[in-house]
């Protein structure tokens, strides 16, 4: 009996896994929870390097772990778990089989070659370039080669992930319109093949540069054509996470959205508009005008923006509606406090939500501003920005994600479930207090990358304040009990998958479930106060818009007061 067409239907909540698309998600999901645990120890040890009172490792060893750091985390793990999502909502969510399998086992095998190759050309030590790899600071032909051959395997997926959708259509497996979530995860398709493009057009002459057979690499060229496949790798995990938090909201609540028009409008916006964000990067580059750098970092990134907040509302929005209908309508706020907090799969989505949105969302339109840009851009600030969208907003998403699928996808249940319900709080609010006070130090004007922020030995050392040493101390602290939540997330799930109580579910047939139709939306109208659907979702949007006013005003004088005019 073929493979191809052999379903299993989970019976605690009813999703159908096709066998191939099972494997295939299983296999995704662990190669990138493999490339996060070796990202984790890397990451502790650029954390307690950074630390002025351990400074722990040389400066050559400091930069080879922030180089294979960055890539292990942002590409590697992220990019192997969001094929797994694509997977999870083509063919599970569509209950349809997966298209062309050999062709994603391809393209898995193409990614394990292409993480493995870099991680040696970075082991070998002469490819310490930064996952940035400026030319004309030249690595090891190996670290390109590996970087395509990952790209080409993602692609490969993302392809396979489109054909499946063609397979669901041809055979009528849903009605009507695709759900809200598979929408999500199109869009995050859609930029990831934009931003694999970008990639595809510098790393594969970078690669023949780096042989020897192309004799200059343009440094602005490449710095305009990488940021489309580096800062769009962040689009995708955008847009997943989000499509995660729909995901979640549903699973938890039964929650659906209070407009889904308005969210598949969202998403839209976000593969028009959201790519353009890789602007900020290039704001002190003189080779590119000013007229395209205020349009891409105004008019056209405030689309984008425009977008995020939509998703900001409406998630929270749903589950209040869903929590009110069921009794939490007391006040502005029973619905939250009635949540399961308790329940990893929400606490790790709820916490992403807001620490995307209040520490990643404002700190990136005010880093993302032509103007400010130039006073926090080279500093300590941008990592702990974009630790606040790659780390609570994607990685934390994944992690609640992880926990429900675990029983219905692994077939096992949770060991150490006490622990696992304390794992989102330690991650998610040691990750925020690193953020924060990481880019505390960087409007200190802390270097981004230096290795010694003392300058120890230097002919011209500078000396920063006393509380800049003060916040890159709790840089440290904060650093560690987040990876420490880290590795509580890889213990749990791993052990869980190995040594975790079997669940009996039924056995694969050629059977599949019935067609999806789409289900009636619920009458929101007699929920509420003051004729407000979501009042508490309404004050909270309206308490982060007061913070972002706040803010961005304070960054406005600050720069007034580094750049006096008169």
């Amino acid at each position: 009996m073929s493979t191809n067409a052999l379903y299993r239907t989970c019976p605690s909540t009813g999703l159908q896994y096709h066998k191939s698309a099972e494997t295939l998600m299983k296999a995704n999901a662990v190669a990138g929870v493999v490339f996060l645990l070796i990202g984790g120890i890397l990451a502790l040890l650029v954390t307690l390097t950074r630390w002025p009172a351990v400074h722990l490792l040389p400066a050559v060893e400091f930069y080879q772990a922030l180089t294979a750091h960055g890539i292990d985390m942002l590409i590697f793990w992220i990019i192997f778990f969001e094929i797994a999502v694509l997977y999870f909502c083509s063919s599970t969510l569509l209950k349809c089989r997966l298209a062309t399998p050999r062709i994603a086992w391809l393209g898995f095998a193409l990614m394990i070659i292409g993480s493995v190759t870099t991680n040696l050309a970075i082991l070998k030590g002469d490819s310490s370039v930064m996952m940035t790899s400026y030319v004309p600071m030249p690595a090891n032909p190996n670290f390109y080669l590996g970087l395509i051959l990952f790209a080409v395997g993602a692609l490969l997926g993302c392809f396979v992930f489109l054909g499946t959708l063609v397979v669901a259509k041809a055979e009528k497996t849903y009605q009507g319109s695709v759900p809200l979530v598979t929408f999500g995860a199109i869009t995050a398709c859609i930029i990831a093949v934009f931003t694999i493009a970008s990639g595809a057009i510098i790393l594969i002459p970078t690669y023949l540069w780096s042989i020897g057979y192309i004799g200059h690499i343009d440094p602005l060229m490449y710095r305009v054509i990488w940021w489309g496949m580096g800062h769009s790798s962040q689009q995708i995990n955008v847009a997943a996470h989000v499509a995660v938090w729909y995901a979640i909201s549903a699973i938890v609540f039964g929650a659906t959205p209070l407009s889904e028009r308005v969210s598949r409008g969202a998403f839209l916006l976000y593969i028009l508009f959201l790519q353009l964000a890789s602007a900020h990067h290039l704001l002190v580059d003189p080779g590119i005008s000013s007229e395209w750098k205020i349009f891409n970092t105004s008019y056209a990134m405030y689309l984008a923006v425009l977008a995020s907040m939509i998703h900001g509302l409406t998630v929270p929005g749903a589950i209040e509606a869903a929590q009110r209908r069921k009794g939490f309508n007391k006040g502005l706020f029973e619905w939250i406090r009635k949540a399961p907090w308790g329940n990893p799969v929400f606490s790790g989505m709820f916490i992403s939500l807001i620490g995307f949105g209040f520490l990643g969302g404002i700190s990136g339109v005010v880093m993302g501003t032509e103007q400010i840009s130039i006073i926090i851009h080279n500093t300590i600030y941008v990592p702990g920005h974009f630790h606040a969208t790659v780390v609570i907003g994607t990685t934390l998403a994944f992690m609640a994600l992880t926990y429900f699928l675990i029983p219905t996808l692994f077939k096992r249940e949770l060991i150490w479930k006490g622990l696992a319900r304390w794992q989102p709080y330690l991650f998610g609010l040691g990750m925020a207090v690193f953020t924060l006070v990481m880019m505390g130090a960087g409007t200190l004007g802390v270097a981004r990358r230096h290795w010694d922020m003392a300058f120890t030995g230097a002919a011209l050392g500078y000396e920063y304040p006393g509380s800049a040493y003060l916040l890159m101390g709790l840089v440290g602290i904060s650093g560690v009990i987040a990876i420490t939540g880290g590795a509580l997330y890889i213990l749990i799930t791993v052990g869980s998958i190995l040594f975790g109580k079997k669940i009996d579910v039924p056995g694969y047939s050629e059977e599949r479930s019935v067609a999806l139709r789409a289900a009636p939306l619920e009458s929101h109208g007699s929920i509420g106060v003051a004729g407000f659907e979501a009042p508490g979702t309404l004050v909270f949007a309206l308490l982060f818009l007061t913070i972002f006013v706040v803010y961005y005003a304070i960054n406005w004088k600050y720069l007034a007061s580094v750049w006096p005019l008169g």
